[in-house]
């Protein structure tokens, strides 16, 4: 998941939320959405490999 932030830069979240927490963890900080949609894409990738 690809949040704006306040100050521009997009940044991804996990899908799930963390059982401890409650809140999702912070995969990256990115300047272009591009950029984080090409990082969580890697991610997923990661994940099934």
């Amino acid at each position: 998941m690809i949040r704006k932030l306040k100050h521009g830069k997009y940044r991804l979240y996990s899908r799930k939320k963390d059982e401890k927490t409650g809140k999702r963890r912070n995969l990256g900080t990115f300047d272009s959405r591009e950029a984080a949609e090409k990082h969580e894409r890697e991610v997923q990738y990661f994940k099934r490999h």
